[in-house]
C-alpha cells in the first residue's frame, strides 16, 4: 500500500506549494489514474512514492514503513517508468538495461535472467534482449522502460505520461499491456492529462494547485472534469474500448 499523509512540498524558488496537504491511500493492486491540468502536481506527488524527492512536511509510506527510512524497500515495492523512457535508460541494449535494476539488488544471476526474460515477454518484447535501444521505435521504447520497472518485482507500477509521443498503435499496445498486468495483480498508477480509453481503471484522482480535488471511480470524476481543468474523454466513463 502507498500512503501519504498530509503531503506539503515546495520546489526550489517557488512561490506556493506544488503539494499542499495531500493525503491519498492507495491499496495493494488498485489501478488509478492521476490526472490534473499543467502544474497540478501530479510528477511531484508520484515522485514522493519512492523518495525521489523528499517532503517538506508530512509523510509517506510504502507498506506502513516510511519511505525516508526504508528508501530501498520503496524503490522495490514502487516501480517507475518516466515521461521520455530515455531518461531512465542505462544500458545500450534491451536485455542490460532491464537486468539493471535486479543486478543493483545483489540477486542471483539466474533470478536476474528468470525476471528479465518475464518482463520482456509482460510487454511483448520477449527474444530482444540483444536489441539496441536506440534502434527502437517510441512505443517499443515506453514497452521496454515498463519492462525495467517490472523486473524489480514491484507490487506497485507508476508510470508518468506514458502515451506522451506514443502513435495510436503504440499507444494500444502499451493499453493492452497495462490491462494485462493489472489483470495479474500489479498495481498501476497512470499520470496523464488524457484519459481516452482508461475507463477501465479502478478509481480517477484528480489534482488542482497541489490539492486532491476529486477521487472516485470514472464515472462520477468524469462529471466534474472540465470545472478541473481536465479534458474529459469522448463518449461515457463507461464506454467499451475501441
Amino acid at each position: 500500500m502507498i500512503e501519504t499523509r498530509d503531503l506539503v512540498f515546495t520546489h526550489d524558488g517557488a512561490t506556493r506549494p506544488a503539494l499542499d496537504g495531500v493525503s491519498l491511500t492507495i491499496p495493494d493492486g488498485e489501478s488509478v489514474v492521476l490526472a490534473g491540468a499543467n502544474g497540478a502536481g501530479k510528477t511531484t506527488l508520484v515522485r514522493h512514492f519512492n523518495g525521489l524527492l523528499a517532503p517538506d512536511a508530512g509523510e509517506v509510506l510504502v507498506d506502513g514503513d516510511p519511505v525516508d527510512e526504508h528508501p530501498v524497500h520503496a524503490r522495490t515495492r514502487v516501480g517507475m517508468t518516466f515521461q521520455d523512457p530515455r531518461d531512465a535508460f542505462v544500458s545500450a541494449t534491451v536485455g542490460a538495461d532491464v537486468a539493471f535494476g535486479p543486478e543493483n539488488l545483489g540477486l542471483p544471476h539466474a533470478t536476474i535472467d528468470r525476471r528479465v526474460e518475464v518482463s520482456l515477454a509482460a510487454v511483448g518484447m520477449d527474444g530482444r534482449e540483444d536489441e539496441r535501444i536506440d534502434a527502437l521505435s517510441g512505443g517499443e521504447q515506453a514497452r521496454v522502460a515498463i519492462a525495467g520497472a517490472l523486473a524489480m518485482d514491484p507490487a506497485h507500477l507508476v508510470l508518468d505520461e506514458p502515451f506522451a509521443g506514443l502513435d495510436w498503435p503504440a499507444r494500444r499496445s502499451v493499453l493492452a499491456h497495462l490491462r494485462d498486468l493489472h489483470a495479474d495483480g500489479t498495481g498501476l498508477v497512470v499520470v496523464t492529462h488524457d484519459l481516452r480509453d482508461l475507463a477501465w481503471v479502478d478509481r480517477w484522482v484528480v489534482l488542482r494547485e497541489g490539492h486532491v480535488a476529486a477521487d472516485g471511480d470514472p464515472e462520477a470524476v468524469r462529471q466534474r472534469l472540465e470545472s478541473l481543468d481536465v479534458r474529459p474523454p469522448d463518449g461515457p466513463a463507461g464506454a467499451p474500448e475501441p
